[in-house]
């Protein structure tokens, strides 16, 4: 592993442009549970009946009582753990330029990322279904369910529910930022979700570096990605700080 790690602190060190795209994996060491796999939030919940938009649309209230409930008090509660902060130092480092997240939690921004590209959305920020106002989910009284809006319009969280469409800015640029990448850092993602999954693709297509940090392998392990490091995030991605550190040292000399 040591091997592995030195090699990704070299590829990191000597990038023109390096991209991660991150995933729930990332944010489980921050308490927030992933959606998908065991202890996911889909054993909990039916994600056709509390997380498509047809349901929110339907009955809001059912929605924002149970399943935002939830989801407010896990996300409220969240702080960035050693792998948002890894990489929000390899951004103040001068060598990781964009962060595409499939996450809704805010994280990367809170660990001190610029440039985060939100796949999903967040729920940093509510919008009025009647006046499209946008506010701070912190600055609304959550207690009413569904909350509203001064207008007397509903809120709704601005992450995308099933049955919508990915914002076709995050899209555009993801792909961009793929295709312009010459390392890519991909963390914490079953590499399973659609179209983000695609992500590593175009880079790989695209001649860049893939390195994957899971606690498992995923569909690119094998197949996509040159470096595979199995573990934490947190874990790895201070291993990695702490290589690219010495490098940096030792250019200097």
């Amino acid at each position: 592993m040591k091997d592995l790690i030195k090699e990704t602190a070299k590829y990191l060190v000597s990038a023109r442009h390096v991209v991660a795209l991150t995933g729930a994996g990332i944010s489980v060491e921050s308490g927030i549970p992933p959606f998908r796999g065991e202890g996911g939030l889909w054993e909990k919940y039916d994600p056709m009946e509390f997380a498509h938009i047809n349901s929110f649309m339907n009955n809001p209230e059912k929605v924002w009582k149970i399943f935002m409930g939830d989801m407010k008090k896990v996300l409220l509660a969240a702080t960035p753990n050693d792998g948002h902060l890894g990489l929000a130092r390899l951004e103040a480092l001068g060598i990781l330029k964009t962060v595409i997240t499939q996450n809704v939690d805010g994280l990367h921004q809170l660990a001190g990322n610029t440039d985060v590209i939100e796949f999903h959305g967040n729920f940093a920020w509510l919008r009025c279904l009647k006046c499209d106002q946008r506010f701070k989910t912190v600055d609304i009284d959550l207690s009413e369910a569904p909350p509203k809006c001064p207008c007397g319009g509903i809120f709704r969280p601005e992450c995308v529910f099933f049955g919508e469409m990915i914002p076709p800015t995050a899209l555009t640029r993801s792909q961009e930022e793929s295709s312009q990448c010459d390392v890519m850092l991909v963390v914490g993602t079953s590499a399973l979700v659609q179209p983000a999954a695609y992500m590593p693709v175009i880079a790989h297509q695209s001649g860049a570096t893939i390195v994957e940090i899971n606690p498992d392998p995923t569909p690119l392990t094998r197949q996509i990605s040159k470096i595979f490091l199995q573990g934490k995030a947190g874990e790895m991605m201070n291993e990695i700080l702490s290589e690219v550190s010495r490098l940096i040292e030792s250019k200097k000399h």
